[in-house]
């Protein structure tokens, strides 16, 4: 699409997250839940699918657009962002990279209008951040897959339609090798989800547990190429990343306006708190980092879109920002202070909100080996 019309999708996007989310964000925590008017008004405005491509209904942006729309998702509760995350991002974008056109067909203009949730089924107990030791099976039974075994902290699975399913078809391989991925419907006899987690932050946001006990589907189930559905996963997390490091710009914004805000009104001594100078000190290395960050993910999306570095750049953008969020929120509580430990207040919610994204789709430790070993191998060490 061409600027202006992307600029007034983003302007509309904002005007929804600040003017119908953000006052919202208290009951939302209240009630662990995205009120059913929100979700419509997100479906009316096309969010369900805006990163899924256009001949399938969705807005087809690029990841220089995404990151854009990423950093207004953050400016308020992530499970507002999460209700549509998975349908453009990790699960849908497993099927519309690698699925056959009729599973294209069949599930991205329902996933882009949101009448479908997808849900992106990997991780299990042992094997988080090291997925290719994952022990879900698919055996092969004549025309059929029987899938067997259990994911964990899966986005969306209490309302999912479909699940995404990693699974290893081949248990000669090791590693990553010999993993394949399906397209698993939750109405299929033998798919059980659990109850919804208890988690520190990000109420609204439902992950659980997910049961596959011979869980029979036909061979057009399989997405792409049998064996190679962990070099999927690496394929749409590296994009997932970079959205990620967005949300977090978005929320470093949102962390500072609140503290900006109330430094310049809370007084102390009869004068706002604003006019010490170790808070002042505290909002400047907030602001100082927080255009850091905004600059490195539009640098590494412009790349990413190029194709020039699909892989360190994501993964630093994801290690900065995540980081970086995480001072922020924790600098806002000090501005705040008491304030800020009580839970009416927005920043206490984001402190707790933030501490997830240092660890799903690749813990901060995962990415930092991502970044040395892929710049080594670039100076041509083996692996």
């Amino acid at each position: 699409m061409d600027t202006a019309d992307f600029r007034q999708i983003r302007d509309a996007v904002r005007q929804l997250v600040r003017g119908s989310v953000v006052p919202r964000e208290e009951q939302i925590e209240d009630e662990d839940r995205i009120p059913d008017d929100l979700r419509a008004q997100a479906a009316d405005m096309g969010l369900f699918g805006y990163a899924l491509p256009e001949e399938h209904g969705g807005l087809g942006v690029t990841m220089t657009e995404d990151v854009q729309l990423a950093f207004e998702f953050g400016y308020t509760t992530p499970a507002f962002r999460s209700l549509f995350g998975t349908n453009n991002g990790i699960a849908g974008q497993v099927i519309a990279k690698f699925g056959t056109d009729e599973q294209k067909v069949t599930y991205l203009p329902r996933l882009a209008a949101g009448e479908l949730i997808g849900s992106f089924a990997l991780t299990e107990a042992e094997a988080g951040s090291d997925p290719a030791g994952l022990r879900t099976t698919a055996r092969r039974d004549g025309d059929q897959w029987v899938i067997n075994g259990s994911k964990r902290y899966i986005t969306n699975a209490p309302i999912a339609d479909l699940f995404v399913v990693f699974a290893r078809s081949n248990p000669e391989e090791k590693g990553g090798r010999g993993i394949s991925s399906f397209v698993v419907e939750t109405s299929t006899p033998g798919v059980t989800v659990g109850p919804k987690d208890k988690k520190m932050g990000q109420s609204g946001a439902w992950t659980a547990e997910v049961f596959f006990d011979d869980v029979r589907v036909p061979a057009d189930a399989l997405i792409g190429e049998e064996g190679r559905g962990y070099a999927k996963a690496l394929t749409v997390l590296s994009r997932g990343r970079l959205h990620i490091a967005a949300l977090c710009v978005g929320m470093a914004q949102r962390v500072l306006d609140e503290s900006v805000a109330y430094a310049a009104t809370a007084k102390q001594g009869g004068a706002p708190i604003g006019r010490f100078q170790l808070v002042q000190g505290l909002l400047a290395d907030m602001h100082a980092e927080l255009l850091a960050g905004r600059a490195l993910v539009r640098e590494v999306a412009e790349r990413y879109d190029s194709g020039e570095d699909m892989s360190i750049g994501p993964s630093s953008a994801k290690l900065f920002c995540t980081e970086m969020v995480g001072r922020a929120t924790d600098a806002a509580v000090q501005v705040h202070g008491g304030m800020g430990y009580l839970r009416t207040t927005p920043v206490e919610r984001f402190y707790r909100d933030a501490r997830l994204f240092r660890l799903y789709e690749g813990t901060s430790e995962v990415q930092r080996v991502i970044i040395g070993g892929g710049l080594l191998r670039e100076a041509g060490m083996s692996r």
